[in-house]
């Protein structure tokens, strides 16, 4: 016979009493106060939110101040952003009490100032106008500032550079060839030539996305294309993508050369996770290209990738190095504003909304890796070690500084 036991032997008085059950505490939702100032820098025609987006936001609950014809250069009238619910702003302090001010350009200097504690920009930040006194005034501000460049997404990719990087990829191509007309000062190629002529040759620096939509509009046109990229793996997609082979090759100073020397079009499109982009054309490789050929230095946002790369305007995009026209425009995309305000527009709404069922935004950085790989300055302290390390300013790493915010 075995040994009877008892329950009462086994477990002891506490532990057969009914326990609490530990469930998951929801957090609870909170509602944004968001505000979208009007873009008075870089020749900026573009809007952060659309209406549309704006009556989603609303009817979720949360708040959006527009400041008066901030969408009139997209073509979308204040009428509109009352009517999806906004407040409209007839002074710029009062949208700058938002605790989200969201932007489709770097902030001024003097934007800064209306800038307060604990407040969350989103923004570019166009690494050439960068400058050291810029970021020592955000740290004296203590917001959380994000760059646009440097957000991901679940997956590890950049969908705000996506989106604009699709546009600028068409857009670049679209402008080379107004730029070889004679009208534009070029020499009256007509980019992809005609049957009997000879079609022009374009060069394309990276095989990212600006390279896919650039590759598509050019061969549409005719054009002889180039693809540089030290990247196989991306030249591969690239192919895969457009659907035919392609002349492609690494990055090698003596190929890419020759290939400059007769190229009627380049175009610069390689972009940096987190810093400067790559100088792979240097100004002697320029100086030995042919006069009247184009450069659009879409990496210019980046600091360029070439040696003689410096950043223009809408009001006077391009200028002339050794008989070279150089387009080194950084809201390229800007050019078409609605097409572009409204892409924008569809990737910060979901953000926005997810912000929402985090509880805020400072809670979904420390929840997502990719929105926390877009923080560049947090309450007073610089994140970014490039820009650190770029402007002798100490850096210090959000990680800690979350961690001692819980």
């Amino acid at each position: 016979m075995g040994h009877k036991y008892t329950f009462s032997g086994i477990f002891s008085e506490s532990e057969l009493r009914p326990q609490e059950e530990v469930l998951a505490v929801m957090r609870k939702k909170k509602s944004l106060y968001i505000g979208i100032p009007n873009e008075n820098s870089f020749q900026e025609n573009r809007v952060a939110l659309v209406p549309s987006s704006v009556s989603t936001l609303i009817a979720n609950g949360h708040r959006v101040v527009v400041e008066k014809g901030a969408g009139e250069r997209s073509n979308y009238a204040d009428q509109e952003y009352s009517e999806a619910g906004a407040d409209i702003a007839y002074d710029a302090k009062k949208v700058y009490e938002a605790d989200v001010i969201l932007m489709v350009a770097p902030p001024s200097m003097e934007e800064i100032e209306y800038f307060k504690p604990n407040q969350i920009i989103i923004s570019p930040i166009h690494l050439p106008s960068i400058t050291a006194d810029f970021l020592n005034k955000l740290k004296q501000k203590r917001v959380i500032a994000l760059a646009w460049e440097y957000i991901k997404d679940q997956v590890g990719s950049f969908p705000l550079v996506r989106a604009i990087s699709e546009m600028a990829g068409v857009s670049a191509i679209l402008t080379a060839a107004e730029l070889l007309t004679n009208t534009r000062g070029g020499q009256g190629i007509l980019l992809g030539g005609v049957t009997g002529v000879p079609p022009s040759k374009v060069v394309i620096l990276g095989a990212g996305v600006v390279a896919e939509y650039a590759t598509r509009t050019a061969l549409g046109l005719g054009a002889d294309v180039r693809i540089f990229d030290d990247n196989i793996h991306k030249m591969m997609r690239l192919q895969h993508l457009v659907g035919r082979r392609l002349f492609t090759s690494s990055i090698n100073a003596k190929i890419l050369e020759k290939e400059l020397s007769d190229a009627d079009v380049v175009i610069g499109a390689i972009h940096s996770a987190s810093g400067r982009a790559p100088v792979v054309v240097s100004e002697e490789m320029v100086s030995g290209m042919k006069a009247g050929a184009v450069i659009i230095d879409v990496s210019i946002d980046q600091g360029g990738c070439f040696g003689t790369s410096r950043m223009t305007s809408h009001d006077k995009p391009t200028f002339r190095e050794y008989g070279v026209v150089h387009y080194c425009v950084p809201n390229i995309a800007s050019k078409i504003s609605q097409t572009a305000s409204s892409a924008v527009s569809n990737i910060l709404t979901p953000i926005l909304q997810k912000a929402e069922s985090a509880g805020s935004i400072e809670q979904l950085i420390y929840d997502s890796p990719g929105l926390r790989h877009g923080v560049y300055a947090y309450k007073g302290c610089l994140t970014n070690e490039y820009l650190g390390e770029r402007f002798q300013i100490k850096t210090t790493g959000l990680d800690l500084l979350l961690t001692s915010n819980l």
